[in-house]
């Protein structure tokens, strides 16, 4: 039923119910009008679809409802259906978003209560004492604002909005009504005072009482209200959730396996007092323990799925405390899958390293090799011999210090060589390969770790090696300096590296055409297991310069 339609059901619902009113009940039309506003009713009533098919027992209602207003009708069942359809409209009020929409539902409450209180009330009240102009005013004044409900801009609510009432709201104002009218009436004849002031003496009294509890509930001063008393009793229910916090916490801290921290945990849960048993499934595998009882209530995860069942009845809150249970167990369980799974790819991520590492090794020394062997293709001289000799066993020497890390790859750099004789060693190496090497202010008896100052020179110096195979004419130089510690520097008059590559160098892999694009990342990650910092310190066309130097220096 569409928004301008329910509003003529309804006007036309009211204004049957204001002529019966005004006939009285002992007439036989007003009865047939009360019959009328009652078929009405159910057109609008906010219990059923339109569409749908009642039952048996509703058509039996129905028909009991009907009966009843035409042989047994009275001003005090009138009373009680008028606080009923006051119930329903006061429940809309509160519900509402759009504005024209709640002050139409304002507007048919401030009649039912106008209707309730000047026509109806006076006729069941202890003594009539209601005027006739207060009378005549409300039976023709009334019906203007059903005519205002009928002239009001109309808004399309949600689908769904107009046929859905807040229970609890309709409710209180039911209750609120039937306090109203039993107490003016209660106040009327202890006192001895005329009927409206007993009403408004009675209106005013809840009002402020009302208003007391709503101060007290909720208080602007900052202090806690009742509702934070209630809703501590309503969510405890015996069992604070922070000692389940805290159980779960001490058990997520003594158990790193997800299969006994869940075992545990659900042993844990089955010994509350008021949970009778439980029953769960996780990782392919499903468990029971205690007993079955008809009080359930199932948690659902991805991970997990809980069913708790309970030795009472579960009323909402208790059944959400034990659904929120649940959800926490689930939680750190959860954590836990996340966690092991984290351990797995930690240990794969130190395999790779490792791997990558140790084949960014064995590629140098394969390079080394290749150039060896050119050599020897084009010359075949006593220095060349002389070239091999040294070389070969420093090779050797290498490649079995590689083998080494390959079978125990937790062990560190630990060999530590006087840098005069690394530097030597490092010059025999890369002679033939028109590399510059100056050395003015070495400290030969100054001690670095070999591996590291072997894996970095050899990064450093094939990448700018790399670039001379583009038959460019780029000059390289290799430096040494002590002060503060050795920083060894590789100057090559290449290319610069581009901004894109540069901002992620030495933090994580780059693309690379000729490799894994792994070497330089390796190699900071080494020199910072040793102490020690590589940097990008110059790269424009012309002068590009890698620098290895202690960390903090």
């Amino acid at each position: 039923m569409s928004q301008r339609h329910w509003r003529f059901v309804v006007v036309a619902m009211l204004a049957l119910l204001h002529v019966a009113v005004i006939r009285g009940t002992a007439d036989e039309w007003a009865r047939a009008l009360l019959l009328a506003h009652l078929g009405l009713f159910l057109f609008w009533q906010p219990f059923l679809r339109g569409e749908q098919r009642i039952s048996s027992a509703q058509a039996l209602l129905i028909g009991l409802a009907g009966a009843a207003v035409m042989f047994r009708v009275g001003w005090w069942l009138l009373a009680f259906w008028v606080v009923v359809l006051a119930g329903l409209v006061g429940g809309k009020v509160f519900l509402h978003q759009a504005h024209w929409q709640r002050r139409c539902y304002l507007v048919v409450l401030v009649y039912l209560l106008a209707l309730l209180a000047i026509l109806i009330l006076p006729e069941v009240a202890p003594r009539r004492e209601v005027s006739a102009e207060i009378r005549n005013a409300a039976e023709y004044g009334l019906p203007v604002l059903l005519l205002m409900v009928a002239l009001m801009p109309v808004e399309q609510d949600a689908a769904e909005a107009s046929q859905v009432i807040d229970f609890f709201y309709s409710v209180f104002v039911m209750l609120m009504l039937g306090v109203v009218i039993l107490g003016s009436f209660t106040y009327m004849t202890l006192s001895r005072v005329p009927y409206l002031e007993s009403l408004m003496s009675t209106v005013f009294l809840i009002a402020g009482t009302i208003f007391v509890l709503g101060l007290a509930w909720n208080p602007r001063t900052g202090f806690a209200g009742l509702n934070v008393f209630v809703s501590r009793y309503l969510f405890s229910i015996g069992l604070p959730v922070e000692k389940w916090l805290y159980f779960l916490a001490e058990l997520s801290q003594s158990e790193s396996r997800p299969e006994r921290f869940l075992a545990e945990g659900i042993a844990g849960l089955a010994r509350l007092p008021w949970i009778a048993g439980t029953a769960w499934a996780a990782g392919g595998r499903q468990g029971e323990t205690g007993s079955r009882t008809g009080h359930q209530v199932l948690y659902e995860s991805p991970q997990l799925e809980l069913t708790i069942f309970s030795r009472h009845r579960t009323s909402p809150a208790l059944q959400w405390h034990l659904h929120l249970l649940g959800q926490l167990l689930g939680e750190f369980y959860a954590a836990k899958l996340r966690e092991q799974k984290l351990q797995h790819a930690s240990y794969l991520q130190a395999v790779h390293e490792t791997g990558a590492r140790l084949t960014h090794d064995v590629k140098n020394l394969l390079q080394s090799l290749q150039v060896l062997c050119s050599v020897a293709g084009q010359d075949d001289s006593v220095q060349l011999q002389a070239l091999i000799r040294r070389q070969l066993p420093a090779i050797t020497q290498r490649l079995s210090a590689t083998l080494d890390k390959l079978r125990r790859p937790d062990s560190g750099d630990t060999q530590q060589l006087p840098l005069g004789e690394w530097w030597a060693a490092l010059v025999r190496q890369y002679q033939a390969q028109d590399v510059e090497f100056n050395a003015a202010s070495l400290e030969p008896e100054l001690r670095v770790p070999k591996t590291l100052f072997d894996s970095v020179a050899d990064n450093l110096l094939q990448n700018a090696l790399a670039k001379r195979t583009a038959g460019n004419e780029v000059r390289i130089r290799v430096s040494i300096q002590c002060r503060n510690g050795a920083r060894l520097r590789v100057h090559d008059s290449g290319r610069a590296v581009p901004a894109e590559i540069a901002a992620g160098l030495l933090r994580a892999p780059v693309p690379s055409a000729t490799g894994l694009g792994i070497g330089l990342y390796q190699a900071a990650r080494l020199a910072e297991e040793n102490g020690y910092a590589l940097t990008l310190a110059a790269n424009r066309d012309g002068e590009v310069c890698f620098e290895l130097s202690p960390a903090g220096a």
